[in-house]
């Protein structure tokens, strides 16, 4: 099924040129302070309908959920898409905090977003950084989750876990994580983020074929001031070679647990991802004991919303709907 006669089902035959769009401007973005940030996010849909919350991952941005927003919006939802710390319009309220990028930091920004956005509850749909996030959300808050997508599964990292050796190929594809635990690899994301971040987009989604427009569009993000700093960080962390904040040392010890998710799930994997284990999803079938599907997605990378936006649609709606 094509892109218009997807759109076409989902709103009843309105044309998808007429559909809303996801704000590309700066001037279109709203802004709220939420814990320790200013946090730009991009909002369509109807102000009353129900909520669903759009995590990106890296190296991307919110335009990763251009296509699939609209459709969404369609159906009356309320989208909200924020920029995670260290990128876009997302800003630090202070100089002095630090640019921690741990699991529990990054979720916690989305709970204090719902919070100062009044959302109770909402739909987390999400892919690589956005992914883990949604995940922890769901695991431990399950009252502020609704429904669950979340690509790659069950993303929930375990620092000692990440310090037992993978097979080769599979060490292979996080050969960047490496990098970035040299000073070699930070000046390096430094001095060429936009060739380092395409490349990253080429060799996990080998058959999109985005145009310069779409790279600079959210390329535009990586200028932020924080966001090598917090890419350094994350990545070194997941590696415990840098230590995250005293104060979320109670919810790294619950995640380091494994909490299983209860809400319902669908779990969806693309089978040109190269992070994505064969098998279905039987390897982290387990951690879900709600009502769950999974879906895999032929000739689609990593950036799955933005390769297949009508398939990452139908599954936040059929998610909801469970």
């Amino acid at each position: 099924m094509d892109r218009r006669t997807f759109a076409k089902m989902m709103i009843g035959g309105t044309a998808a040129a007429a559909l809303p769009v996801l704000p590309v401007s700066a001037d279109a973005l709203k802004h709220v302070k939420a814990g320790v940030l200013d946090i730009g996010y991009a909002e369509s849909g109807p102000s009353g309908g129900p909520v669903v919350i759009l995590l990106h991952g890296w190296p991307y941005d919110i335009h990763s959920y251009a296509g699939v927003a609209p459709l969404l919006a369609a159906r009356g939802y309320r989208v909200i898409v924020p920029y995670l710390r260290g990128h876009g319009a997302t800003r630090f309220l202070s100089s002095r905090t630090f640019r921690n990028a741990q699991q529990a930091a990054i979720a916690l920004d989305i709970v204090a977003l719902m919070d100062a956005l009044k959302i109770d509850k909402a739909v987390l749909a999400g892919f690589d950084w956005g992914s883990r996030t949604a995940d922890i959300i769901a695991a431990l808050w399950p009252g502020r989750c609704k429904a669950l997508v979340s690509v790659s599964g069950y993303l929930i990292t375990n620092l000692e876990a990440n310090k037992k050796p993978l097979p080769p190929q599979a060490e292979h594809a996080w050969w960047y994580q490496y990098y970035f635990a040299t000073e070699r690899g930070r000046l390096g994301l430094e001095e060429h983020r936009d060739d380092f971040v395409r490349l990253i987009w080429t060799s996990v989604s080998p058959t999109w074929k985005f145009d310069d427009a779409t790279f600079e569009r959210t390329a535009a993000a990586f200028t932020n001031p924080d966001w090598v700093p917090i890419v350094i960080h994350n990545y070194r962390w997941r590696l415990s070679l840098a230590r995250g904040e005293p104060r979320y040392d109670a919810i790294e010890r619950r995640l380091a647990a494994a909490p299983k998710i209860s809400v319902p799930t669908i779990t969806l994997d693309a089978d040109l991802d190269p992070f994505t284990a064969a098998g279905g999803g039987a390897s982290y079938r387990g951690q879900f004991t709600g009502a769950y599907e999974h879906r895999t997605l032929k000739g689609v990378g990593h950036n799955v919303p933005q390769e297949a936006p009508e398939a990452f649609a139908a599954a936040v709606i059929a998610a909801d709907h469970f």
